[in-house]
């Protein structure tokens, strides 16, 4: 493969970059600018037959708006109508009356809860309200971004029900997602030790600050990674970051009741004794009713789940498969047993008990759709193009390259290109419908372990979301809407540096350890 062919063929991604980095227009307008570009290259430059673009851009299109848009719009619409009932109100209350440590409620908050809303809704949820949960707490609101945007990139790979890593799995028609989850896990695995240790520090402003707080961060760091390996290893992806969130939560809460609250990192008298009045007025049944949607939503997708057999092969015959280019590409719709309909069906449930009033359902659901709009466009875009770059061979190509750039240490620069994703599309999903395949390819030609180099694609999207343009921007609208991308993308640069760095060791290591 020469240069020029390279080059044309990351043209779509260059693209993306320069509207919104340089030009700084929305990501839907690159979006559909990289689609455009990637169907005039393969027509005109890698000569692939009309019929096969037009069928590869539809395949996209539809792989996006089912199961991916659905599981997301049913998600931030979860998501929205707790908020609408007051139920976040109650959750928010809960999380913050565990002590009044504020090193124990960056963990709660921003660690435990960032990690829960990622699970259950991702994009970008779990950077926006813990944000704003902590600058209502009294944290800075630069500070409240920056720990939003380290808590939150490595659990991305799970984000939304699992729906990055599914994607990725179906996009490389992997029999299931049980084997691509777990080895992510274990890639990810130090960063989820180490990142609630640089929370407290952060906090703390200095080592001093894991003083009475080493065996909470260790809590909250393996009670949420072991979890994880095991729904990854027995389920699959889609549990994963919700499960951990949730153990790594009731660690934290019992070991952080325990800590005497040092006087250097209290809140303010007046705000602990608000919050000891809140909640102290709720009940057993007030949580319960706060938490329907979330409980409803592990009932369903564990009921339906390869846990349960019988339930999931009957609902697993409610599904058509469709093959737009040829008889090789099959493309599978679940019209039953997907996420997005449980997370629907949890969300209509679980208002109900809250009281919720029909005109809350539309009102909340119309406010998503138009909330969503932005980012569907997005999603259907890049899959588009990514679905005809892969047929054209313009992706090949890349991984050719690269592959013969780098050799046998090839690896070592696969979290980069996941890293490259993430940041120009804010999106984990993306990020692995672009690169996915040509991490599969490259394992298949040096003869490594697929499940691996692939994997490492999920471990470069932890850096590349926390650094994200469009996190960046989330983050700071909730906290008011402050004006500082520049303030705060410099002051999470060397995190992400550091982070890259280790991912490329690690990375490094399976060249070694893992055939």
């Amino acid at each position: 493969m020469n240069f020029v062919s390279l080059i044309l063929a990351l043209c779509p991604i260059i693209l993306l970059i320069i509207i919104m980095m340089v030009f700084k227009r929305p990501a839907w307008q690159a979006a559909i600018g990289a689609a455009i570009l990637a169907a005039i290259e393969a027509l005109l430059y890698w000569k692939t037959p009309a019929s096969v673009v037009g069928m590869a851009a539809i395949e996209g299109a539809t792989m996006a708006l089912w199961p991916i848009v659905v599981v997301i719009i049913a998600a931030v619409f979860t998501y929205n109508l707790v908020c609408s009932t007051g139920g976040m109100d109650v959750i928010k209350t809960m999380l913050t009356s565990v002590s009044p440590d504020k090193r124990v409620l960056v963990l709660l908050v921003a660690w435990c809860f960032g990690g829960f809303m990622e699970g259950m809704a991702g994009f970008g949820t779990a950077i926006a309200i813990p944000a704003g949960m902590m600058m209502a707490m009294g944290f800075d609101p630069l500070f409240s971004c920056l720990i939003c945007l380290l808590s939150n990139g490595f659990p991305t790979p799970w984000g939304s029900i699992g729906i990055p890593t599914v994607t990725v799995a179906s996009l490389l028609n992997m029999p299931g997602t049980t084997a691509l989850s777990t080895m992510q896990v274990i890639q990810v695995a130090v960063f989820f030790i180490a990142i609630p240790f640089l929370l407290v520090v952060l906090t703390g402003k200095g080592v001093k600050a894991l003083k009475g707080m080493t065996g909470v961060c260790l809590g909250a760091g393996l009670g949420f990674v072991l979890p994880m390996l095991v729904v990854s290893a027995f389920v699959g992806a889609e549990l994963v970051v919700v499960i951990g969130s949730v153990f790594s939560l009731a660690i934290t809460v019992l070991l952080g009741k325990r800590v005497k609250p040092d006087p250097e990192y209290l809140m303010s008298a007046k705000e602990e004794k608000e919050e000891e009045k809140a909640a102290a007025k709720i009940t057993l049944k007030d949580a319960l009713v706060a938490c329907a949607p979330f409980l409803f939503i592990f009932v369903f997708l564990l009921g339906s789940s390869k846990l349960v057999p019988p339930v999931n092969s009957f609902l697993s015959q409610f599904s058509t498969t469709v093959y737009f280019v040829n008889e090789n590409s099959a493309t599978t719709f679940a019209w039953i047993n997907t996420p997005g309909v449980w997370i629907f069906l949890s969300a209509i449930l679980g208002a109900l008990i809250q009281k919720a009033s029909f005109k809350q359902f539309t009102s909340v659901f119309k406010a998503t759709l138009k909330q969503m709009t932005g980012s569907i466009i997005v999603m259907v875009s890049v899959l588009m193009a990514a679905k005809i770059m892969i047929y054209s061979g313009m992706i090949s190509d890349i991984a050719k390259f690269a592959i013969a750039a780098m050799g046998g240490m090839y690896p070592i620069i696969a979290p980069w290109l996941g890293a490259l994703g993430a940041f120009v599309t804010g999106s984990g999903t993306s990020s692995g419908v672009l690169f996915g395949k040509v991490q599969a390819d490259a394992a298949a030609a040096l003869n490594m372990n697929e499940y691996w180099v692939v994997g490492l694609n999920a471990l470069g999207i932890g850096v590349g979301k926390m650094l994200s343009p469009q996190s960046i921007a989330i983050g700071l609208s909730a906290v008011g809407g402050l004006k500082e991308d520049s303030k705060l993308l410099k002051m999470a640069l060397p995190y992400g540096a550091a982070f890259i760095v280790i991912c490329s060791i690690i990375a490094g290591l399976g060249i070694v350890f893992v055939h």
